[in-house]
């Protein structure tokens, strides 16, 4: 029994990013098994490296997505170093071979061929290229053999390998045939396979680190690589083109791919020759399909993210302090109740309020929360506290505290009991160190949750409640009255002025507004709170060290209109409720007293025969005089406590 009841250990962290590429597992105790099928067949170990494996496979999409972006900056290089005004010199008689002859019948005579099917290459940079081909061509063909699965044309007439072979065969065919070295082969449309390749890689991260929620992200990178690599073909097959017409620059084509696709169109840089034109009408068309579907996809994930509440920032969960709220049904009554009576502390005011509800959130809660008063503080989140995707979402191992509540309007109690333990004991096995505060129905059912910090059983205290209805009327009303934060309605200023002096709490307002003395009276005392204050540091009870409790409640109340109910030793934690005249008040004693506003929210006037509390010299106008001697001294937890229950 005494190892069940130990504190379980939290699980390690999930793998990091490192660790799966360099697979620097030696400063770790865990240990890595896997299980092979066939392991002695040279495809399998081949399969197993280059597909199965997760951080072998996650390291060759990273290669395969940097060789296509080394190919395409290649083609860049190419590119800038290419003079078309030299091949124009360099033609047949030396003759302009481009003719801007508008009145002749045959289109095929406007420009020369040639300028766009040979182009100028140097020897190095077409080495280079042909060896970055030669590797992609490889590792395709080897990833064609290891997918084989008895179909080869479904593996042939994929768009990646089509893609593949017109950007790496004819650089390999230029190696056996030189004179085909300047052959302009169109090395840009490898920005789909790297596009390809960034999905793939995506896919196998989000695989290895165990990432479920990550269906926004890759939307969002297919997207953007989309767009990217719409532009880029347009702005590459535009330049070459161009060659034979106005010898655009890359940056001209990027001025005119950015005016068109933005539909601003200034006209002032335009394709001349028609296949360059007849390319911008293809890639407006493709544009107009691929890029409403992206959008779509992206705007039903994004309204889906929202429904459900998405994630509450790590960033702000380790800057700024918050709790969850777990619920199985949220109800517009117990989320004001709630947040009322939570943010009625002052030192509650900075905290964050994480809702953690499976249901979605209906129009009155979504009302309520986009009041400005709880907009920038409280956060609905759709997800269950048994899933610990939904725990790590609210950042439950975070969070200072966390409420359990349960549906006090459930027909079924039991049934209701049950969830809130099942969430009790997801939440504990969760974030062990994270303080729980649960509701339970049916007194039965403590048993099952005696690990959270505190516990309020609802059938419990109302049954408590009438018991001491029966030994003292009015006693459930005294309680509810002091556990329920209200701000009152006092009466005018005159009526709370004693004859030995008064106090006037800060914050209170004047005038009432029933005629009905009793109506005055119950507005006035529903205001009231229990305090605390240490004696030594108290003008209310500081004169009674020495004396009896009896004789400081009936002296304070006379004196100051507070109501003394108990005292709590500084070396024991139990609060002693009216000790009666045996206990003598000590200067560490903590008092406990009912009142409006706290001691130090309260400033003193004197009256005409009142000598004064602090400071020199006989001013007799009554200048109140704070005695504010800083915040209490409980801890935070002890105050969320306190508010739970």
């Amino acid at each position: 029994m005494v190892e069940l009841e130990k504190e379980v250990l939290p699980l390690p962290p999930r793998y990091r990013f490192r660790d799966l590429l360099l697979g620097d597992w030696q400063s770790d105790d865990r240990v890595q098994v896997e299980f092979y099928v066939n392991e002695n067949t040279f495809k399998e170990r081949l399969k197993l490296f280059f597909i199965k494996n997760q951080r072998s496979s996650l390291r060759v999409r990273m290669f395969n997505f940097a060789l296509k972006v080394l190919s395409c900056l290649l083609y860049i290089v190419r590119v800038l170093l290419d003079n078309p005004q030299e091949e124009r010199r360099d033609c047949v008689g030396g003759v302009n071979c481009t003719k801007h002859n508008s009145s002749s019948s045959h289109p095929w005579s406007e420009f020369d061929w040639k300028l766009i099917i040979w182009v100028d290459r140097p020897l190095p940079l077409w080495a280079l290229q042909v060896l970055v081909a030669f590797i992609s061509f490889s590792e395709t063909m080897l990833l064609v053999y290891l997918s084989y699965k008895g179909n080869v044309w479904e593996q042939v007439l994929r768009v990646p390998f089509i893609l593949e072979m017109i950007s790496t065969v004819p650089f390999m065919i230029t190696v056996i045939l030189p004179s085909f070295r300047n052959l302009f082969i169109p090395v840009f449309l490898n920005c789909w396979l790297a596009k390809h390749a960034l999905e793939n890689m995506i896919n196998d991260l989000h695989r290895a680190i165990q990432r479920t929620h990550s269906a926004m992200f890759n939307q969002v990178v297919i997207l953007i690589s989309t767009l990217v690599c719409l532009m880029f073909t347009c702005i590459c097959g535009i330049q070459h083109l161009e060659r034979a017409g106005n010898n655009l620059t890359l940056f001209d084509s990027l001025y005119f791919c950015v005016v068109t696709f933005s539909t601003v169109g200034f006209g002032d840089v335009t394709p001349q020759i028609w296949p360059s034109q007849l390319l911008v009408v293809i890639m407006i068309f493709v544009a107009l399909i691929v890029l409403p579907i992206q959008f779509e996809q992206l705007a039903f994930l994004w309204m889906e993210r929202q429904k459900s509440g998405g994630n509450y920032s790590r960033y702000r969960a380790q800057t700024e302090k918050h709790v969850v709220l777990c619920v199985s049904c949220l109800k517009i009554d117990l989320l004001m109740d709630f947040l009322n009576e939570f943010f009625a502390h002052p030192r509650l005011q900075d905290y964050y309020v994480v809702i953690l509800c499976p249901a979605e959130m209906d129009v009155q809660v979504r009302r309520v929360l986009h009041v400005p008063l709880w907009a920038l503080r409280v956060i609905y989140l759709q997800g269950s506290a048994l899933k610990d995707q939904d725990l790590m979402r609210a950042k439950m191992d975070d969070a200072e505290a966390c409420f359990i509540l349960s549906n006090r309007f459930e027909v079924d109690r039991i049934a209701a009991d049950h969830q809130t333990i099942l969430r009790a004991w997801a939440v504990k096995d969760f974030a062990p160190n994270c303080p729980l505060y649960v509701q339970i129905l049916k007194p039965e059912n403590k048993f099952h949750v005696k690990f959270a910090d505190h516990v309020v059983c609802e059938e419990e205290f109302k049954y408590a409640m009438l018991a001491l209805n029966c030994v003292c009327p009015g006693t459930s009303t005294l309680i509810t009255l002091l556990i329920h934060s209200s701000r009152g309605q006092t009466a005018p200023q005159e009526a709370f002025k004693q004859r030995a002096g008064a106090f006037q709490a800060l914050n209170r307002e004047g005038g009432a507004s029933s005629a009905d003395q009793w109506h005055r009276t119950y507005r006035r005392c529903s205001a009231n709170e229990v305090h605390h204050i240490r004696l030594e540091e108290s003008k209310f009870f500081g004169e009674y060290q020495g004396k009896s409790f009896t004789f400081a409640s009936f002296h304070a109340h006379k004196k100051f209109g507070v109501c003394l109910i108990g005292v709590r030793r500084l070396d024991t934690t139990n609060i002693l409720l009216n000790p009666g005249p045996c206990h003598i008040m000590g200067a560490s004693d903590i008092c406990f007293y009912i009142n409006i506003s706290k001691e130090e929210n309260s400033a003193f006037v004197r009256g005409q025969r009142e000598p004064s509390w602090g400071g020199t010299g006989g001013n007799s106008r009554g200048v109140p005089q704070s005695i504010y001697h800083g915040l209490t001294r409980l801890p935070v937890h002890s105050i969320i406590a306190s508010m739970g229950t």
